[in-house]
């Protein structure tokens, strides 16, 4: 075993010696070869000149506002409130809605206003 990494050493320091001895600095098309690079290269282009999708923070302020009673509301970041679920959210989050514009949270977006019942 230490025999094959003696013999493979030389390669590496060989190949990183190109890019001044550091793996970093490397272009997409040189660590993944041209032809990959094209690919990769028109795949993000597209991607980012689609404007047919909505990006996170629209999604997120799609949402209305979530009313709460009380001053505090617990922002854990899953979809279903109404029993416990496996799925994963974030750590739980206590926000205070004295003011009166909606809280939001800092982890998923949501945003919380207080439910006045006047």
């Amino acid at each position: 075993m230490a025999t094959a990494a003696r013999r493979l050493l030389p390669a590496l320091r060989n190949s990183l010696s190109g890019s001044g001895g550091a793996a970093r600095g490397v272009s997409t098309e040189r660590a993944v070869g041209p032809a990959a690079a094209a690919v990769l290269g028109s795949h993000t282009a597209k991607w980012m000149q689609d404007t047919s999708k909505k990006s996170p923070m629209e999604l997120i302020n799609a949402v209305p506002p979530i009313k709460v009673e009380g001053r505090i509301a617990a922002c854990d970041g899953r979809k279903d409130k109404g029993h416990e679920t496996a799925s994963l959210g974030h750590p739980i989050e206590y926000i205070c809605l004295d003011l009166d514009q909606p809280a939001v949270c800092k982890y998923c977006g949501l945003r919380f206003v207080q439910d006045h019942h006047h």
